[in-house]
């Protein structure tokens, strides 16, 4: 049996088609505000930066010049051609420079290791929900700030003047920066975990140490290990870059490439340190996603 729908009135449906434009023309006027004042504080950035928009455009194709010079051979027998005609002129320091990259790797590693050592040691006192104390806690959360906030580099160049050149100030650096930022990490996945045997622990008169171990720390260490994998990953980048103001690896040879115009050997360079990322990535990518899925088995 067939049934017919109730259909408006014409006086409600005008009411209702009206709400609806308006809401529309709202959301509208609140879209093209929000475009506005995005333009207009990137105006006002770049009338503060000194942004000179003729000279930007102007110099742009120096952007694109620069890497077809570093793709081409400067000096030699070879000068001219590009650098992917002789492979064995191109890697002439393969060897010097694997050991860098190795120093560069082994800087990460262990700055990540003091990081994350630091940050697990730091953040159940930062967890709102673990810590009652809030002048402590608020303290802690202050100095996971500070080491973060602060650049890296800008901690490489003051050990560099208490412990001079080498790889002790990059290690360093990174460190404090990886305490910084995986402190904040770890304490916001210990804020998330199931109360229940927590509570459970404090009503059989566990101590703070106790209720860590035996209740908070199985439901977040597959997490503090995919953020400490993910950490790792950035912080190979990182050291290369600790290299620029002499903290070690393989980003002294490539400023010194860099400020020498060896354009052959800045590609060389960077090419390594692109595939040594890469292959990092992938490594760790892999083993981070092996954990969550470990997890999430029942």
């Amino acid at each position: 049996m067939a049934t017919s729908l109730p259909r408006l009135t014409d006086d409600r449906l005008a009411v209702l088609t009206q709400a609806y434009h308006d809401a529309v023309r709202a959301k509208r006027a609140r879209s093209l505000t929000f475009i506005g004042i995005t333009l207009g504080l990137m105006l006002l950035s770049g009338w503060v930066a000194q942004v000179d928009l003729p000279k930007l455009f102007a110099n742009f194709g120096n952007f694109f010049s620069y890497f077809d010079r570093i793709m081409t051979f400067d000096s030699g027998a070879m000068v001219g051609r590009r650098v992917w005609t002789d492979p064995v002129e191109w890697f002439w320091g393969l060897k010097k420079w694997s050991l860098l990259l190795a120093d560069t790797i082994l800087i990460a590693y262990l700055g990540t290791a003091l990081g994350a050592t630091g940050a697990f040691l730091l953040c159940f006192s930062a967890a709102a929900n673990l810590m009652p104390n809030p002048w402590l806690r608020n303290g802690v959360k202050r100095l996971l700030e500070f080491c973060r906030t602060v650049p890296e580099i800008v901690f490489a160049l003051v050990f560099i003047i208490a412990f001079g050149l080498g790889p002790i100030p990059g290690v360093l650096a990174i460190a404090i920066h990886t305490m910084g930022a995986l402190g904040k990490l770890f304490s916001e996945v210990v804020e998330n975990i199931d109360m229940k045997p927590v509570e459970g622990s404090i009503a059989t008169g566990a101590s703070f140490s106790q209720t860590i171990r035996f209740a908070a720390m199985p439901q977040v260490l597959s997490n503090f290990a995919s953020y400490t994998l993910l950490r790792f990953e950035i912080n190979v980048r990182g050291a290369s870059v600790m290299g620029f103001v002499g903290a070690g690896g393989i980003g002294q040879d490539l400023i010194e490439a860099i400020r020498k115009f060896y354009y052959a050997d800045v590609s060389a360079l960077l090419l390594l340190i692109i595939l040594t990322v890469t292959v990092i990535d992938l490594g760790t990518e892999r083993l981070r996603h092996a954990l969550i899925s470990r997890e999430e088995r029942p």
